[in-house]
C-alpha cells in the first residue's frame, strides 16, 4: 500500500507504514520537528485502548457475583489477583495506589502492545479509503507515548521521594550516597542525578524499542513477500510476539513498582 501517488516500491511501503499520522503531515504545523506536532493516531489508539480497560474491567465489577463466575470474570480474577501479589511481593511500603496504578498500567501497556498483531494493511488501508493519509496502530512503537507514561511514572516517584523522605531527606539521599563525606557531594551528585535520570530513560525507551522493532519486522515480512505468502512470515513472529507482548507489559509493570517502592524507603 502507498501514498496517492507514491511508486508501490518495497522502501515507499515500508516508508509509508513507519510514518505517524501527524499534524505535520496533515499541515497544520510548520516542521515535521516542531513542539507543536502531535501523532494524532498514536493518542487516539492509546484513548481507546485505555478505555476498552475501563470499560471491561467497570462491566466486569458491576456484574460480578459471589455465585459461579462467567469466563470473563474468571480472567478479570486472575489479571487483578496476578497484579496484586506482584505488588504484594514487590512493594513494602503502605500506598493505596500502587495496586490500582500497576493494575492500569499492565492491561493498560498490554493492550496498546496487543495492536501490533493487527495485519499491517488491514486499519491503515481502511483509512486511506476514508480519506486517511497515514496510519500507525500501535502506541507503543511511538517513542512520545513510551516516554510520556515513564514520565508520569517519574513524577511519581519524585512525588513520594519527597513526601515520604522530606525534601531535606531526598536532597541528602541525593548528595551524601554512596559516599557520606562533604568532599564527595559533587560526585555523589552527579552519580545519583545520572541513576535517577536513567530511571525513566530505560523505562520509556524498553517498551519502545521492543516494540517498534517488532512492528518493523512485520512491515518487512509484509514488504518483502507476495501477499499469498505473507502468512508464512507473519505467523511464526506473531506467536512468538505474543510472548514479547506479554513480557514488556509485565517488565513496564514490575519496574514502576520497584522505582516507586525504592521512593517509598525511608533511609534517614
Amino acid at each position: 500500500m502507498a501514498a496517492p501517488g507514491e511508486a508501490l516500491t518495497s522502501a515507499g511501503y515500508i516508508e509509508h507504514h513507519l510514518a505517524n499520522l501527524s499534524l505535520a503531515k496533515l499541515g497544520l504545523v510548520a516542521e515535521e520537528t516542531s513542539f507543536w506536532n502531535v501523532n494524532i493516531d498514536s493518542l487516539v489508539f492509546s484513548v481507546l485502548t485505555g478505555v476498552l480497560f475501563l470499560w471491561v474491567f467497570r462491566s466486569v465489577a458491576k456484574k460480578a457475583t459471589s455465585d459461579v463466575p462467567g469466563k470473563l470474570q474468571c480472567f478479570v480474577e486472575m489479571v487483578v489477583g496476578f497484579v496484586d501479589q506482584n505488588v504484594k511481593d514487590t512493594f513494602h511500603g503502605r500506598n493505596p495506589l500502587i495496586a490500582p496504578l500497576a493494575l492500569t498500567i499492565f492491561c493498560w501497556v498490554f493492550l496498546m502492545n496487543l495492536m501490533d498483531l493487527v495485519p499491517v494493511d488491514f486499519l491503515p488501508y481502511s483509512a486511506q479509503l476514508a480519506g486517511i493519509p497515514y496510519l500507525k496502530v500501535v502506541p507503543t512503537a511511538d517513542v512520545n507515548i513510551t516516554m510520556a507514561m515513564a514520565l508520569g511514572v517519574f513524577a511519581l516517584m519524585l512525588y513520594y521521594s519527597i513526601k515520604v523522605k522530606g525534601p531535606l531527606g531526598f536532597a541528602k539521599e541525593l548528595a551524601l550516597h554512596p559516599f557520606n563525606h562533604p568532599i564527595m557531594i559533587p560526585f555523589n551528585l552527579l552519580i545519583e542525578v545520572v541513576s535517577l535520570l536513567a530511571k525513566p530513560l530505560s523505562l520509556g525507551m524498553r517498551l519502545f524499542g521492543n516494540m517498534f522493532a517488532g512492528e518493523v519486522v512485520f512491515i518487512l515480512i509484509a514488504a518483502m513477500l507476495p501477499w499469498w505468502l505473507q502468512w508464512v512470515g507473519s505467523l511464526p513472529w506473531a506467536i512468538f510476539h505474543i510472548l514479547v507482548i506479554l513480557i514488556q507489559s509485565f517488565v513496564f509493570m514490575m519496574l514502576t513498582i520497584v522505582y516507586l517502592s525504592m521512593a517509598h524507603e525511608d533511609n534517614h
